[in-house]
Formats: structure tokens, C-alpha cells, sequence
């Protein structure tokens, strides 16, 4: 439901960057450029600025040296110079705090604002970017693993209705949920660009990063990941999968890299950018909302995530989650079966009313 007493919020088109902290930058390089394939954009002794095959912005992923692993912002372009302007009154309005540099937080973007956002995330928004050469035929570069595009984030709220409705407010679109009988909402998917979410808010202590998530163009892209990963001895990256999601309908894997941040290796969801595209409900009770076979999800996946910065560069405080936890409903009732509320009905139902 949109509060029509806010100022108007930034024409947001997409998640475009994330910049994380990383206490070994030559260890971090190693997994994002060696092993994964993202490509290196511009790099000094404290900053790596990455890309994705198919990206002409000058980054998606900021690497900075520091003392504490965490996530300094979670980037968002917006249509024009002047939505960034709407985005920093929008969040003063809000009471939020704010900082901008007209020469932009790191190379490549420009005139930029930074906030605190309702929740305690740290965004950013900026129109303003160095373009890059676009590697999308350059096949001789490419991996059989190649990462093609930043696809979203996935962030941790202990209260992911507030979450929903600001993120609504800010004109995000949900797509899909996560709810049981009595109306607790566990998790929450959103969109701006035409695909299932540029963020999602997973229920539980927060704020936390919990995910990014890179795209590849088909499945097999994900097994030859797997399978290098193997052949290194670094297989112990896997932190679940590869599967099916039922949520998003997604092929997926999760690996940590070497300070524990959560990366998403992810394909093939589907089209949502009609104006009347249903919202799709999970029971929480289904478990073929998580991994569409049924294959258990790990408990590390529920509990652990990244720390958050404050626009001074601290962690931000962790609040924890009141109601009841999708973990409690998953670890110990997950796992090769498809159990649902009842027994009887189906678990998801399509075109439900937020």
C-alpha cells in the first residue's frame, strides 16, 4: 500500500553493485577473478572494481580492503540525475541519514547518495557511470561458468512486513511471499526490473546481507562452476545446492567466499513485468518453496549472514527476529519429502492478494 504523504521516491531500474568489505583482498581476488571469472574493471592496492560478462557499467562488485567483513552498500541506478536528487530528499524525509559526493563513493559512478535506509541497510543510488566495453561476445573470454549479470540482493530483516511495505513505498513490486496460516510473513521477494526480485528481505536478525546474486545463461553454467570448484580442492566453497528453487522457479547454488560473505550462482526464473503479474504465496510448511526437490536446506543458511556498515564504515547493530523463525518451521522437518500444512492442498497458490 502506497503512503501518499511521502515526497515522490527515485525511478529505480535496477540493483546494479554491491560494494563489500574484504580483511584479504589478494584471497578475495583470487575467488572472484580466478575461480568465478568475474572481470576486473580497475583495481588499486585497497579496491577491486568488478563486472559480468553482459555489464556496461563499470562495475557490479567493489571489493575494499578492511579490517571487518561486511557489506558498505547495496547500489541501485535510477533513471535520471534527477532521481538522485528524489532519492536523498525522499530519505531525509523519512528521517533517514544521508550522504552524497558529486564525484561519487568509488571510481567509475558519479554524482551519488548514500543512506541508512529504514531497516538499517546501507543503500546507494547514482545515474551517473563510466561506460565499459560489454564482453557479451567476447566468447573467447568466457568460461564455461562465465557470470553474466548482477541479478539481485537478498537482505535480513527481523521484520519483513515493515520491510514489504517500505520497499513497496520506495516502488518495488512484490512477486513472491512466503506466509503460513496465521499471516506471519517469513520472506518476501521484490522487483523493479521485469524479473522476480532485485531484492528480496528473508526473515530473521537483522540488518544483514544475506546474498548477492549473479546470473548465468543456462544450467549447465552452474555444474561447470561445481564441477571447477571440485577440480581445485575448493569444493568446501559449496555451502548448498546446486537445485531447483520452488520460490522464483530458479536453478541455484550458494558458496562463501574466503571472509564467509553468500554468493548466489543463479538462472532461468521467469517474466513478471505485466501489470496485473500475480503474486505467487508459499505455505511455509511446503517445503518445495526452498528447494523444489525437497533436498534439505542447511541450517547455516538461515542463521549466518554479512554484517552491515553505517555510512562512518561500523557495523550496524543486529536486531533479532520476535516471530517465528522459518528456520524453526525448516531444520528437522526439511528434507526429502513434500510436506504441507494439511497434506491435502497444493502449496502455493498463484494470484493471491498482498
Amino acid at each position: 500500500m502506497t503512503n501518499d504523504s511521502l515526497p515522490t521516491p527515485p525511478d529505480i531500474l535496477r540493483s546494479a553493485s554491491m560494494e563489500i568489505v574484504v580483511t584479504d583482498l589478494a584471497r578475495s581476488r583470487e575467488f572472484y577473478v580466478d575461480i568465478l571469472g568475474l572481470v576486473v574493471t580497475e583495481e588499486d592496492e585497497n579496491v577491486i572494481c568488478l563486472r559480468t560478462f553482459e555489464e556496461f557499467i563499470h562495475h557490479n562488485l567493489v571489493l575494499r580492503q578492511g579490517p571487518v567483513a561486511a557489506v558498505a552498500a547495496l547500489s541501485f541506478r535510477v533513471r535520471s540525475p534527477e532521481d538522485v536528487d528524489l532519492a536523498e530528499a525522499y530519505y531525509r524525509e523519512l528521517g533517514c541519514r544521508t550522504e552524497r559526493r558529486q564525484d561519487g563513493f568509488v571510481a567509475g559512478v558519479g554524482d551519488s547518495v548514500r543512506v541508512v535506509d529504514p531497516l538499517g541497510f546501507p543503500y546507494e543510488f547514482f545515474h551517473q557511470v563510466e561506460h565499459v566495453e560489454r564482453l557479451a561476445w567476447r566468447y573467447e573470454l568466457q568460461g564455461p561458468g562465465a557470470l553474466v549479470r548482477l541479478d539481485h540482493f537478498n537482505q535480513v530483516t527481523p521484520d519483513v512486513p515493515l520491510g514489504r511495505a517500505y520497499l513497496e513505498d520506495l516502488g518495488f513490486r512484490v512477486t513472491e511471499d512466503i506466509k503460513d496460516s496465521d499471516g506471519v510473513t517469513y520472506a518476501a521477494w521484490l522487483r523493479r526490473k521485469n524479473t522476480v526480485h532485485d531484492t528480496a528481505l528473508t526473515g530473521g536478525d537483522g540488518p544483514r546481507m544475506h546474498h548477492i546474486a549473479f546470473a548465468t545463461h543456462e544450467k549447465h553454467n552452474i555444474i561447470a562452476i561445481c564441477d571447477k570448484l571440485g577440480a581445485l580442492r575448493r569444493s568446501d566453497c559449496i555451502e548448498r545446492g546446486p537445485g531447483r528453487h520452488g520460490v522464483s522457479n530458479a536453478f541455484y547454488l550458494y558458496i562463501r567466499d574466503p571472509d564467509g560473505h553468500r554468493v548466489e550462482i543463479y538462472t532461468q526464473d521467469y517474466y513478471t513485468g505485466d501489470p496485473d503479474n500475480p503474486v505467487v504465496t508459499w505455505d511455509v510448511h511446503d517445503n518445495q518453496r526452498r528447494d523444489w526437490w525437497g533436498n534439505p536446506v542447511v541450517a547455516s543458511w538461515y542463521t549466518e549472514a554479512s554484517l552491515v556498515l553505517d555510512l562512518d564504515g561500523r557495523p550496524q547493530p543486529v536486531t533479532a527476529r520476535t516471530e517465528a523463525s522459518e528456520l524453526a518451521v525448516t531444520v528437522g522437518a526439511d528434507g526429502f519429502s513434500y510436506t504441507r500444512a494439511g497434506d491435502t492442498e497444493q502449496g502455493f497458490k498463484l494470484g493471491s492478494s498482498l
